[in-house]
């Protein structure tokens, strides 16, 4: 398994989180999750404009091997969708930390501080 990137946020779910500029997160899977999965082949991405809550189910991922639900690590409104990974999900197997699958606008950043840091997640996969 490779380095965590340390300037993330990680879900006990496999999805990591990048807070940018105006609360917005920028999220996607791990490195971990996408080597578990194996050759995705479908990503089914959240409407722009849903509003979600921390935890709540709002995509799902698919492999050769299985289906995976993916779920939002803040509370608030999806602003963005990355169109290039429904249209080739194979991206996130070749970089998980580059291939962003959606963004929400917080309600609350602090919600992030719920998250395991890159050393909290690097031990919840080496168990």
């Amino acid at each position: 398994m490779s380095d965590l990137p340390k300037n993330l946020k990680y879900a006990k779910t496999h999805e990591w989180a990048k807070l940018e500029n105006d609360n917005v997160v920028r999220v996607g899977i791990t490195e971990f999750a996408q080597a578990e999965l194996g050759d995705l082949v479908f990503i089914e991405l959240p409407k722009v404009g849903r509003v979600v809550k921390a935890g709540e189910q709002c995509a799902v991922i698919e492999s050769v091997k299985t289906a995976s639900d993916l779920f939002s690590p803040v509370s608030g409104e999806v602003v963005s969708v990355n169109e290039d990974i429904s249209d080739a999900p194979e991206q996130v197997n070749d970089d998980a930390y580059e291939a962003w699958l959606f963004c929400v606008k917080a309600d609350n950043p602090a919600e992030l501080d719920a998250l395991l840091d890159a050393s909290a997640y690097g031990q919840l996969i080496a168990e």
